[in-house]
């Protein structure tokens, strides 16, 4: 194929695979389809040219041999196949399956949620249905107990009494929805840490069952299947091995073995040990959380009784810390039992997908096979190579790594799940590798290997053999899953992932960051300013709109307003203008200077006076 084909055509590909596979009485999923649409194209046996586009007798070719793949249920390979699909998209890890259970509990818990927040009760009959509505909030949100269990209830309302009394209802209904809410949680909380304080003393719990008991009695049950099952899976994962290292070593073995499909069966009990591991490892976590849980519950509730003992009245801010802190054991008491039953399942739904490998090999069959052949367990294998490593003179641009000179070396990430990367191309064996013979670091990577030759065998030309295990993942499309190959098949996502029947066949899409910024406001607001949201204005506008319909509309028109028009004025604005001269000048008026002489008199009787003008003229100023 040129480039990738067209959704139109995968999309036919799989509904007509799908419809074959159905009208022959097989029910597969879509998701199994796509794998397989795409495993059958890598696939190098049937000849695919991915460089080329598919005609119509391809496409046709290529639907018949997933039609034949999916119905051949004898293969461990198909059933190895459909454990990957099946694990991929049932398994989750602690956080994500507790994350899940509370939002489908917060899902359940809705409606009446609303009903409690959204209630406005005004009479009595009307406050005591919402308070029954709490106390069924309290039973449903602990799940200690049936709301329909009258002495439940009753237990429920006398603890959520004490804490929370009908009287307090007025001022609940008056808070906000927000506020309402998280005041339903709190309660809760306190009347199950209340219940469960009183089972403890004996004076109630009805419908509360002992959680710490039941998981210490499940939990190792649990961890002892799952056990069992490994050891099983081991004991077949060895036969499978000696029987192809003795096909590899004598000739006559190899054509008395090669029509057995031997290398599926061991590829198939390889990942069903890969998966009963996680499984496991959730388990063992289990057991931890539920025994230091234990101690915790049992430290608080200690407390909690040296806090009440026989007193009337105890102050609130003491021991409702401690009903929340006993509450919140008990509810990881509930995710364990919830955690433990998914385990459980995942673990029981495991087992038939090793039906094929079994029907192929009974155990008569199997013993009759391994007659001279010496069988080897992993850990046996592991001792063998004990006393031997690589020697780093020999190589001289190689980076090797060994426990002594490796900070956080059991931390590192190991290629092929830790698989011998020499023997999986070379022999198509899944061989448990040593890290005391030495971890070869190519371009980033970590290889590991079963013992020391093949160590030195890959160092001489590790991209060669990173390609045969690539091909050697082409013919058996369960080894990308099981060797984590995927960054080599980019375009091959894991299952949860390759859902969408969308996603390309052939080649990975070429993908880049790129970033884009609009404005904030991209188009102008509108605003509708007739838009009301009261529901009581409504109402008003449509009584006056309904009230328009017994209205008659007059109109008039007087002889001084007939064939009126509208008339407009103009006027120029005064300007400010102003004048100066060219020169500035003054006048004064002359001041008056008039003298009056001989006042004092003199040496006659009479007073002779002379009055004296000496102003100057006007035109002399």
């Amino acid at each position: 194929m040129s480039g990738e084909l067209t959704k139109g055509v995968i999309k036919v590909i799989i509904r007509e695979v799908g419809e074959e596979c159905a009208a022959k009485g097989q029910a597969v999923s879509e998701t199994l389809v796509a794998f397989m649409v795409k495993a059958v194209v890598l696939d190098p046996r049937n000849e695919f040219n991915v460089d080329q586009i598919l005609t119509k007798k391809d496409v046709q070719n290529l639907i018949q041999l997933c039609v034949t793949r999916l119905l051949d249920t004898t293969n461990p390979s198909l059933s190895t196949i459909k454990m990957q699909v099946y694990f991929d998209m049932n398994y989750a890890n602690r956080a994500e399956l507790l994350r899940e259970q509370h939002r489908v509990l917060e899902g359940r818990l809705a409606p009446l949620v609303r009903d409690i927040t959204d209630s406005r009760p005004r009479v009595p009959d009307e406050m005591m249905k919402v308070y029954q509505m709490i106390v069924s909030y309290m039973l449903l949100s602990s799940g200690l107990g049936s709301p329909t269990d009258i002495e439940v209830v009753r237990e429920a309302t006398a603890a959520l009494q004490s804490i929370f009394p009908q009287t307090a209802l007025g001022a609940f209904i008056s808070l906000s929805k927000k506020e309402k809410e998280q005041q339903l949680k709190n309660l809760a909380m306190l009347v199950t840490g209340i219940r469960l304080f009183n089972k403890e003393c004996g004076k109630g719990g009805k419908g509360i069952d002992d959680l710490p008991a039941i998981l210490n009695e499940v939990l190792p049950s649990a961890t002892r299947t799952i056990e069992d099952s490994l050891n099983t899976c081991h004991e077949l994962a060895h036969c499978y091995t000696a029987l192809l290292e003795s096909m590899h070593e004598d000739q006559h073995r190899h054509r008395q073995l090669s029509s057995f499909k031997l290398k599926e069966a061991l590829f198939n009990v390889r990942q069903y040990e890969a998966f009963l591991c996680i499984l496991m490892s959730d388990a063992i976590t289990g057991a931890q959380e539920v025994e230091k849980m234990s101690v915790q519950f049992a430290t608080t509730m200690e407390q909690l009784k040296n806090t009440v003992q026989n007193k009337v009245s105890v102050d609130t801010k003491e021991v409702f810390p401690l009903f929340v802190a006993i509450c919140n054991v008990w509810t990881g008491f509930q995710n364990e039992v919830l955690l433990l039953s998914f385990l459980s399942n995942m673990t029981n739904n495991l087992q038939q997908f090793l039906e094929a490998q079994s029907q192929l090999f009974p155990e008569e069959v199997l013993t009759s096979l391994l007659e001279g052949v010496t069988v080897k367990t992993d850990e046996e294998r592991i001792r063998e190579t004990m006393g031997t490593r690589v020697n780093i003179s020999d190589f001289e641009n190689q980076e090797w790594l060994f426990p002594e000179t490796t900070a956080d070396f059991d931390q590192l990430l190991i290629q092929y799940h830790g698989f011998c990367a020499y023997a999986i191309g070379v022999k198509g064996l899944t061989l448990p590798g040593n890290p005391a013979i030495g971890i070869l670091k190519h371009e980033d990577r970590c290889y590991i290997f079963s013992s020391k030759e093949s160590a030195y065998i890959f160092a001489q030309d590790p991209d060669k053999f990173i390609q045969l295990n690539i091909e050697k993942a082409k013919e058996h499309a369960e080894l990308i899953h099981l060797l984590e190959l995927h960054h080599h098949f980019e375009y091959l996502a894991p299952y949860t992932q390759a859902r969408s029947a969308d996603k390309s066949l052939m080649k990975p899409t070429t993908k880049r960051d790129s970033s884009t910024q609009t404005d904030t406001h991209i188009l102008p607001p509108s605003i509708v300013k007739s838009y009301e949201w009261n529901e009581w204005e409504l109402r008003r506008k449509a009584i006056k709109l309904a009230n328009l319909r017994r209205k008659l509309t007059h109109a008039m028109q007087t002889d001084l307003s007939h064939l009126r028009r509208e008339n407009s004025t103009q006027v120029y604005l005064p300007k400010d203008v102003s004048t100066q001269t060219k020169h500035e000048n003054s006048s004064n008026v002359p001041r008056p200077q008039i003298f009056l002489a001989g006042l004092r008199g003199g040496s006659s009787a009479a007073t002779c006076m002379v009055k004296v003008d000496l102003t100057r003229p006007i035109d002399e100023t």
